[in-house]
């Protein structure tokens, strides 16, 4: 259907199948996009899984699942990708509203690293694979991480956006590449149902706007944008507290 809408406008939108999860098939995609566009304009990493109601796995087994998904193979996507972006291009990374809320249900510790302006990349993955062993030994509450598998692997993927931000500013301000994490905010799928509040259209909303930055844009770069409106990186949000735990 939405093939046909694209093809009524006078578009002509080819489909390439990729799995994020591997590497072959992350590969193949990248060498495609080089061979017949010689790069590419714009990037939205929008895979993603959430644990399912009823699931029987363990909370750890969801772990290693879901941040797979969620922070490792996108992290992947954008590492291969990244050098193929032509000038002003745009990386968008969905997050979710989410995240930012289960950021401040860290501990104290966690959050200053996790918030820092000095955080490598390095560091993020080992913060990342330490989650994953700690859910998996059934300690990571006690480590100071909150009950909530999805909600970590986004904020993995907020700071990662952050941490790839400030790489660009750094190696290659030249090429005018912005990448930035958003919200689309509860949006109808197979993933929210019965729930979902929003359009397909209206949760697209903020990720287009974010990938169609004119050229020569110089904010936003890095940040999280819910409703295209930027969210600080720093406080303490309200919301409900969130729990994935049996």
């Amino acid at each position: 259907m939405v093939v046909e809408d694209l093809q009524r406008e006078g578009l002509k939108p080819r489909l390439l199948q990729l799995d994020i999860t591997d590497p072959v098939s992350i590969q193949a995609a990248r060498q495609h996009f080089m061979k017949e566009y010689g790069g590419l304009d714009v990037l939205i990493n929008n895979a993603g899984i959430a644990p399912k109601r009823g699931d029987p796995a363990s909370f750890g087994s969801q772990a290693e699942r879901i941040l797979q998904t969620n922070f490792f193979a996108t992290r992947d996507m954008c590492n291969e990708f990244l050098p193929l972006l032509k000038k002003d291009g745009r990386i968008v990374n969905v997050a979710s509203i989410v995240g930012y809320i289960t950021l401040y249900m860290c501990s104290p510790d966690l959050q200053a690293r996790l918030c820092s302006d000095d955080i490598t990349e390095e560091e993020l993955v080992a913060l990342m694979k330490r989650f994953v062993a700690e859910a998996k030994a059934g300690d990571h509450i006690n480590k100071g991480w909150p009950n909530s598998v999805y909600g970590v692997s986004k904020i993995g993927l907020m700071a990662l956006t952050r941490i790839q931000a400030r790489r660009l500013r750094r190696e290659m301000p030249q090429r005018g590449i912005l990448i930035n994490s958003c919200c689309p905010g509860w949006v109808k799928s197979d993933m929210t149902y019965p729930n979902g509040t929003k359009t397909p259209a209206e949760g697209a909303d903020t990720p287009v706007y974010l990938a169609l930055l004119p050229p020569a844009t110089l904010e936003p770069q890095g940040e999280f944008v819910v409703d295209r409106q930027v969210q600080v990186w720093a406080g303490s949000p309200t919301g409900a507290t969130i729990d994935e735990g049996p």
